[in-house]
């Protein structure tokens, strides 16, 4: 029994030498390469941003990246294999074995949590803004001026689908049957996020997270403050309001033809933002819990607005959107809230912009 006991001693003495063997052999690993020396377009095909963005996103949240031990991975590092898992999707361990990168899988989980909850404290504010000012506003109804004059962002909502959550897990099961969370952006026409809201779980239909949004709020701050020529476009899934506008079906089809053109930017953004930052794709599960998982959605979009800023070339999987579309509009009627005195008014409203854009229109002739 003593031998038996001495070899089980001997054999957790060897794997305690082969993991620090391990370690040592990634550190070296590491140290030898630099990631930065890549070329250029393999190391935008790897992490997705070009090293100068790279390096000013890892200044930015330098300070909060701070190694406990000497040994502990370089900041740059640590945001490269974020930026990395963000890109490509896979899992901690197969992110870790990069040949670039070479860390293990529980300093994978630690970088994701600690530069994901960086970039959200420090940068999610300032690079995802939505405009709130009269200038800011007028500067963007220029960008939609040729598109549908008056609009300022295009408004929808897609599913990024998560593991199955401890608590509540029934709010997060969507209309596909999958746990989710329902994740609202608004967008420009250059697919800029002005607004990204990751906080609400999949069984939270457009229009309900809609009705709560400090967006909303403001927008019918700024209409009765007497702006009425400011609104968001959307589609059916959303109650139409005065600073929300939405298709008008088979009423008004030169509208609706405008309409919908106009607002295919957020359709499209889905497709780019999704096929750029593969962990979001509908083929993929974000193995975390849903705050963690909203966290992560932000950061993604932080990142994104920080390549248009850098202006990063926009890349999108041919085919993505058509997929993510088949699925997303399936009860998108059934799902609008009704207030009657807003909605009055924005009929009122469309019916004016109809005759200011198509004079000559006469409704149910053509």
């Amino acid at each position: 029994m003593a031998l038996f006991y001495l070899g089980w001693d001997l054999l957790a003495l060897e794997e305690r030498v082969h993991i620090l063997e391990r370690r040592i052999e990634r550190r070296i690993l590491r140290d030898s390469q630099n990631p930065y020396d890549l070329p250029r377009n393999e190391f935008l095909n790897m992490f997705r941003v070009s090293p100068e963005l790279a390096m000013d996103l890892t200044n930015e949240i330098r300070d909060q990246l701070q190694r406990e031990r000497s040994t502990g991975l370089p900041e740059e590092i640590q945001v490269l294999v974020v930026i990395n898992f963000y890109a490509k999707g896979g899992y901690q361990r197969a992110t870790g074995d990069n040949f670039v990168v070479n860390v293990s899988q529980p300093s994978v989980s630690r970088c994701i949590h600690s530069v994901t909850d960086a970039i959200n404290n420090t940068l999610l504010r300032r690079c995802v803004r939505f405009p709130m000012t009269a200038v800011e506003r007028q500067n963007a109804r220029q960008k939609f001026v040729n598109a549908f004059e008056g609009a300022i962002g295009a408004i929808d909502c897609t599913h990024i689908n998560i593991i199955t959550p401890n608590e509540h897990e029934e709010a997060y099961m969507n209309h596909h049957g999958n746990h989710s969370l329902n994740v609202q952006a608004i967008v420009d026409p250059g697919l800029k996020i002005l607004n990204i809201n990751a906080r609400f779980p999949g069984a939270r239909n457009d229009s309900y997270i809609w009705s709560t949004s400090p967006i909303r709020r403001a927008m019918e701050y700024h209409y009765n403050l007497g702006e009425r020529q400011t609104w968001l476009i959307g589609d059916a899934g959303y109650a139409l309001e005065p600073w929300l506008l939405t298709p008008e079906g088979t009423r008004q089809y030169m509208y609706t033809r405008k309409h919908c053109k106009a607002r295919n930017v957020v359709e499209r953004f889905f497709g780019v933002f999704k096929s750029m930052w593969r962990c979001l794709s509908y083929q993929r599960v974000l193995m975390y819990t849903p705050e963690m998982a909203g966290k992560i959605v932000n950061a993604c979009a932080v990142i994104y607005n920080m390549r248009i800023q850098y202006r990063l070339p926009i890349q999108q999987i041919e085919g993505y959107i058509e997929q993510e579309q088949q699925y997303e509009n399936i009860e998108r009627h059934n799902e609008i809230i009704e207030r009657r005195g807003p909605r009055i008014v924005a009929m009122r409203i469309q019916t004016q912009l109809m005759a200011s854009w198509f004079p000559d229109y006469i409704d149910g002739d053509q």
